[in-house]
This record gives structure tokens, C-alpha cells and sequence, in this order.
């Protein structure tokens, strides 16, 4: 009998455990990445609703506690007003948005491209600079009283649930627009001719159209519904400024209250969470059982009604005093306040002069704010596209595997959930015992807040790179990597061409949004530094009206030259096939 060794029985011999090394796996640093910014913080900080003693909050294992306290007095106040606001919001937004598509896509409308950008400079927007741009016109010894106006009347209006829901009607708008217009664009004529040929008028027609766009326009006052109740900008700027409260303020209030009330600001968050199930919920229900496939090969495209001279100036005027309200007069605002040296203060000439800009780019106080943010929102613009470009592959993979499906549903989640919610997250569990104990000293640092701003346009940035990424064919990959390329090789020469421009647009839209960051910044500013939202909220509670609309203006030009600037150079280095993949010839 012969003896066969472990080599040739194909048994390899154990390797010593010196030399045993372990492997770095992309996916699995990829994975606890994720957990870290997205989960972890969320799950343990709504834990402590019901927990307290889980996390060092309080002595229960278990309570109701804290939803009995958010339940009542000014806190039940603030979310009876959130779900009133967040109503009337969505209804008014839905209206105007299905007017607007309604008439940029379906009639001849003077201006058609003017009005689809005004919706998208609305979208990129922040709704506290909307808030803070009518409250420089019409605040006592603001912009109209300076200029020999007396504004009380309408003051006495706007400072209220009517300019709450003004403000953020306009902010919801482009929402509902997008949500409606696509459904609008894809739906033909057929069924509106059908009306009239039966003798219905344009009223039945319209009413046809509205009930064929039923999942659009119900997406359309889920979307708006949730940004309204889960909005922060106006309730620390407007709303507060009127002592009208809101469900997102009162959970400020308790993550800054002295002592600290995580399980109450937990409680709360479950509370904006609900609101936000039950607007889906009810679009569930209102769609259940009912058919809205009309879209088929026969589908034609819709001709566009041709206005008469009176329709055309009807139409026009409509759509100008939109214009106005929601961009000319907070611009109006900002920059006539900006230029008036000494607006609401005892300081200065309150003669129309260039000195707030000058002590804005001379002060480091006021400048420092507008480099810092710029320098964050660089990287974390740079991170997300890095990240939401693997996020946006795993998702539009073949089969969509388990872990793809993982990841859909807590990027969905995270959308869903409001930006002061993930800023109380971070600061609860990044702040916890457990977290100094194990060696984690992220709180109070730059690094938090760039995790936290890497959290919040993760979601929103991977949605926007899917239906890219969904475009790519395995085919080009497979090839490459046949010719001898390896993977990155393949990545470099085969998909970053194809998706340069989406890439770009999604690191231009995260940049501007993550520079003007309201809750975020406002939570997890390290002390000694100041984010440019925070920097102009500071300096307009300290009455300097003109160094705080100054810096807002120099921000917002700031982010338009990066956004031309990013366009600029992409047409002027990368190759022409580059700027012309996907064109129409």
C-alpha cells in the first residue's frame, strides 16, 4: 500500500500563521461605510424614544414616555401646525405645478424654456433664503420702511401660516412640476378629443387628464407633503420670527435644551416619520385597484394649443407674478438689503453703498464662513459622486442581488427622512459613552459634519446617477476586459466617458447644496467654525441685516461661478466624443 501525501491527495498544507494576512474587501468597507452614516446613527437615536436606559438617556428599559410628552403642550401644538401646514402645502403646490406643465407643454405659452428654468432655480433654492429675502422687505426698518413705505398691513399678514405656507408652496413647486410634467409629456391627445367629441368642454377635459395623471399628482403631494413637514429653513427663520411652531423647531429645541432631551427629540422624529407614511400611505390607497396604463405603441404625441392674444397675456401675467413672488421679491430682498450700509442696526449711514460686501470680504468673521463651507462642499461633492456612482451601479445591476435590494430600501428610507432628523442622529450617537469608550471622537470635529453632509446627498445623488447607470451595457465592460484591461483601466476608458456629464451635473448639484446646508450645519457646526448658513443666520440675529444678506448674496454668486466654471471646463478639457456621447446628431 502506498502512501500518498497531502500535495499530490491535492490537500494544500496549511500556511503558518505568521503568514496569514488578512485581505482588504472593497465591498465590505463599502458596507460599514454605509452602516455608518446612514443606519447606525438614525436606528440608535430613534431607539431612545422608547429606551432610554439602552443608551445612558434615562433609568426605563422601556417607555411611552417621551411620546406622551411630545404629545402635548406646544409640542403637540408644532406638529397639529406642521400636519396643517404640510396640507395646505402640498394641495396649493400640486395646483400651481399642473397649471404650469400644463401650459408649458401643452400650449404655445410665450417663454416656455424661461418658465422650465425658473422651476429648477427654484429647486436648487434654499427655502430659508425665500423666507429670509421677504422678511428683509417687510420686518420693521427693513427695506420698505427704509425706502419711505410702510409695510405693517402686510407684515402683519405674511408673518404668520400665510407666509409660512407662501414660502413653502414656492419651495414645493418644482417638485410637484417634475412629478407631473413627465406624466403630462408621455400622455397624447386622444383621450381629451374623446371628451369633446361626446360634448364635454374644456373643463371635462382637464378633469379627464387630472384623473388619468392620478399616480403623478398623487407623488406629487406625497413629495411636497413630506419637504413641507420635514422642512427646517422656515421654521428657523420665518416660523420662528412669528412664534408659530412646528414639529421640526421643537425638535431643535430639544436637542439644544439644557439638559439635553434625546428621548423627546427621538419621539418627535417618530412623529415627522409617521406624517410621511401616512402621505404614502394615502397615495397607496387612492391608487389601489384602479388602471393608469394609457401609455401604448399607438400613444401620439400631444399638439400644443395654439393661445389667442388675450389667453397669451393672461398666461404670461400668471406666470411673470409667479415669477416675481417666488424669485423677484426675495432677490429684491437680499440685495437691496445687502446694499444698505447699516440695515437694522443704530450702526452705519443706511445710505445705498457697497460697505457690506466690503466688510464681508475684508472680515474674517464674515468671510471665513463662505471659504470653510466651500472648501466641505468641494469634498463633499467629490466623496458623493465616488460613492453614489457604486450605489447607482449596485442598484441598476442585472437581478438587482440582495444586497442591491438592502441598499434600495435604505436609500429610500433616507430620503424619506427629514434633514433634522439626521443631524439629531449624528450628534446622539457620535456622542453617546459607548462611542468615546471604543476610541470614536468624531463629535463636535469638521469630520462629523462632513459625514453628516455626506449622509444627507448620498440618497438623492444615487437616484440621480441610476437611471445612468441603468443605460450601460455589460457588453462594452466585458469586451474591455477580453482586449486585456483591467478594471479600472475599463472603468476609466469605457464608463467615465459615457457618464462624464451625469457625473458632473451630480457633483455641481451637491456642491451648491451641501454650501448653502441649513440643519445639518446649524446642529453639527464645530465650535470655532462657522458653515455659511450658519455664518448668515448668526450675523442677521445679531441685527447686522446688511453683513448677513451680503454674505447670502456672495454665496449664491459663489455657486453660480463654480456651476459655470464646472461647465466651462468640461467643454474646454474633455475630448469632443466626451460632450457628444448620447446627442442627437
Amino acid at each position: 500500500m502506498v502512501a500518498v501525501s497531502s500535495i499530490e491527495a491535492g490537500v494544500r498544507p496549511a500556511r503558518p500563521l505568521s503568514r496569514i494576512r488578512p485581505r482588504f474587501n472593497p465591498l465590505t468597507a463599502f458596507w460599514l461605510l454605509i452602516v455608518a452614516i446612514l443606519v447606525l446613527p438614525i436606528a440608535l437615536f430613534l431607539a431612545g424614544a422608547f429606551s432610554p436606559r439602552l443608551l445612558d438617556q434615562g433609568p426605563q428599559w422601556f417607555t411611552l414616555s417621551a411620546f406622551a410628552t411630545a404629545l402635548n403642550g406646544h409640542l403637540l401644538t408644532g406638529f397639529l401646525n406642521s400636519l396643517m401646514v404640510g396640507i395646505s402645502t402640498a394641495v396649493i403646490s400640486a395646483a400651481i405645478a399642473f397649471g404650469l406643465a400644463w401650459l408649458v407643454q401643452r400650449t404655445n405659452v410665450w417663454g416656455r424654456r424661461l418658465w422650465t428654468g425658473v422651476v429648477f432655480a427654484l429647486l436648487l433654492t434654499p427655502s430659508y433664503l425665500i423666507a429670509l429675502g421677504w422678511e428683509r422687505l417687510l420686518e420693521p426698518n427693513g427695506v420698505l420702511q427704509t425706502l419711505g413705505f410702510d409695510p405693517s398691513g402686510i407684515r402683519n399678514v405674511f408673518y404668520g401660516p400665510v407666509g409660512i405656507v407662501l414660502v413653502l408652496t414656492v419651495k414645493g413647486i418644482p417638485f410637484a412640476y417634475l412629478a407631473i410634467s413627465n406624466a403630462l409629456r408621455g400622455l397624447g391627445n386622444e383621450f381629451e378629443d374623446a371628451v369633446r367629441v361626446h360634448g364635454g368642454g374644456p373643463v371635462s377635459a382637464i378633469a379627464i387628464v387630472v384623473s388619468l395623471l392620478g399616480p403623478a399628482i398623487w407623488a406629487a403631494l406625497a413629495i411636497v407633503f413630506a419637504e413641507s413637514v420635514g422642512d427646517f429653513g422656515v421654521a428657523s427663520t420665518l416660523a420662528n420670527d412669528s412664534h408659530f411652531t412646528v414639529a421640526t423647531f421643537t425638535l431643535y429645541n430639544a436637542v439644544q435644551a439644557f439638559p439635553v432631551q434625546f428621548p423627546v427629540a427621538a419621539a418627535v422624529g417618530w412623529l415627522l416619520l409617521l406624517l410621511v407614511v401616512l402621505a404614502l400611505f394615502a397615495q397607496s390607497r387612492a391608487l389601489r385597484g384602479r388602471s393608469y396604463r394609457v401609455l401604448g405603441g399607438r400613444t401620439r404625441p400631444a399638439v400644443r394649443c395654439t393661445l389667442s392674444l388675450r389667453a397669451q397675456l393672461l398666461a404670461s401675467f400668471a406666470l411673470t407674478l409667479l415669477l416675481v413672488t417666488a424669485l423677484g421679491v426675495p432677490t429684491f430682498g437680499a440685495v437691496s438689503a445687502s446694499l444698505i450700509d447699516g440695515l437694522g442696526s443704530l450702526a452705519g449711514t443706511h445710505q445705498w453703498s457697497l460697505a457690506n460686501y466690503s466688510r464681508v470680504i475684508t472680515s474674517p468673521d464674515l468671510s471665513g464662513p463662505l471659504l470653510y463651507s466651500a472648501g466641505l462642499a468641494a469634498v463633499t461633492a467629490s466623496v458623493t459622486v465616488i460613492m453614489a456612482l457604486v450605489c447607482a451601479r449596485m442598484l441598476a445591476s442585472k437581478g438587482n442581488s440582495f444586497g442591491g435590494k438592502v441598499l434600495d430600501l435604505v436609500l429610500l428610507a433616507a430620503v424619506a427622512l427629514p434633514g433634522i432628523v439626521f443631524a439629531a442622529g449624528y450628534i446622539f450617537a457620535y456622542n453617546l459613552p459607548f462611542t468615546n469608550a471604543i476610541g470614536i471622537h468624531l463629535y463636535g470635529t469638521t469630520s462629523l459634519l462632513l459625514l453628516a453632509y455626506l449622509a444627507t446627498a448620498l440618497p438623492s445623488t444615487s437616484r440621480v446617477l441610476s437611471g445612468t447607470m441603468s443605460q450601460l451595457q455589460d457588453s462594452m465592460m466585458s469586451a474591455s476586459r477580453v482586449h486585456g484591461r483591467g478594471v479600472v483601466l475599463s472603468w476609466l476608458s469605457i464608463v467615465v466617458p459615457v457618464v462624464a456629464r451625469p457625473l458632473l451635473t451630480a457633483w455641481l448639484l451637491t456642491y451648491t447644496a451641501t454650501l448653502l446646508e441649513l440643519p445639518v450645519s446649524q446642529l453639527l457646526a464645530p465650535p470655532g467654525e462657522q458653515p455659511i448658513s450658519v455664518g448668515i443666520t448668526t450675523a442677521l440675529s445679531k441685527y447686522d441685516f446688511g453683513g448677513g444678506t451680503a454674505m447670502e448674496v456672495l454665496a449664491i454668486l459663489s455657486a453660480l461661478a463654480v456651476v459655470g466654471v464646472g461647465y466651462l471646463v468640461f467643454r474646454i478639457v474633455t475630448p469632443v466624443g466626451w460632450r457628444h456621447l448620447g446627442g442627437a446628431r
